[in-house]
């Protein structure tokens, strides 16, 4: 019952990129701003407060230097 309004959030999301495409690239940089500050708020944290702090650590670099490979790679 609560995913009925899925798809009008999906056709209104559509019609909204349609008629605002020149806003999207800043929309999307927005979104990942956000993105990056969950991330530091909340996960960094408490992973490093589990006493994994060595672990947690090298599994960042690794995520980031991976995903700036496959940036450099397919971009």
């Amino acid at each position: 019952l609560s995913a009925i309004v899925e798809p009008i959030g999906a056709l209104l999301g559509a019609l909204l990129v349609t008629q605002m495409f020149y806003l999207l690239p800043y929309l999307m940089a927005l979104a990942a701003g956000a993105m990056v500050f969950v991330i530091v708020e909340e996960v960094i944290p408490e992973s490093q407060a589990e006493g994994n702090g060595d672990i947690s650590t090298f599994g960042v670099m690794t995520g980031f230097a991976l995903m700036m490979a496959l940036d450099v790679a397919l971009g």
